[in-house]
């Protein structure tokens, strides 16, 4: 596929056309140059930089409108990330979403993947809904936190 212009990889990206530049004038994106200046970005470039970006905290359109579409879901868990990778194999695939600097794995059929159209770099929407949740402290943590709580309320009295 031929390399994009910088405008168009700002809008697949779903970033704003003075951001995205600001990254090409800053080294943080790799292109290709033409004959006459013009900066030009390819596939496997829009591809890294998709599996790097950090999801913003605020949803974008599209996402609103994904969640729009799942308002009649009992599920309350929506976890908004990044596909990282997908796997297919057979009539099973696995997804990957990066949802901040945390990965979710699912697997899901092949002809759920196909018909969603998930591919990697594009932005999903994990649904959550289980009978059991089990949550866990790190060890270390929660001894330092005892500590504090105990210098705290002796230095109070």
């Amino acid at each position: 596929m031929a390399p994009m212009t910088i405008r168009a990889a700002a809008e697949r990206l779903g970033v704003g056309y003075s951001t995205f530049k600001r990254w090409v004038h800053g080294g943080r994106v790799r292109t290709i140059r033409t004959d006459g200046g013009h900066h030009r970005v390819s596939e496997a470039e829009l591809d890294r930089l998709a599996a790097h970006q950090q999801p913003s905290a605020k949803p974008d359109a599209r996402e609103s409108e994904d969640d729009a579409g799942l308002a009649g879901l009992s599920a309350r868990n929506r976890l908004h990330g990044f596909i990282d990778e997908v796997r297919i194999d057979g009539l099973l695939a696995q997804v990957r979403l990066r949802v901040g600097d945390q990965w979710l794995t699912a697997v899901i059929t092949a002809d759920a993947v196909k018909s969603l159209r998930l591919r990697r770099g594009e932005s999903a929407i994990a649904v959550v809904k289980s009978t059991e949740v089990m949550i866990a402290r790190p060890a270390a943590r929660t001894i330092l936190s005892r500590r504090v709580t105990r210098r705290r309320s002796t230095r109070r009295r």
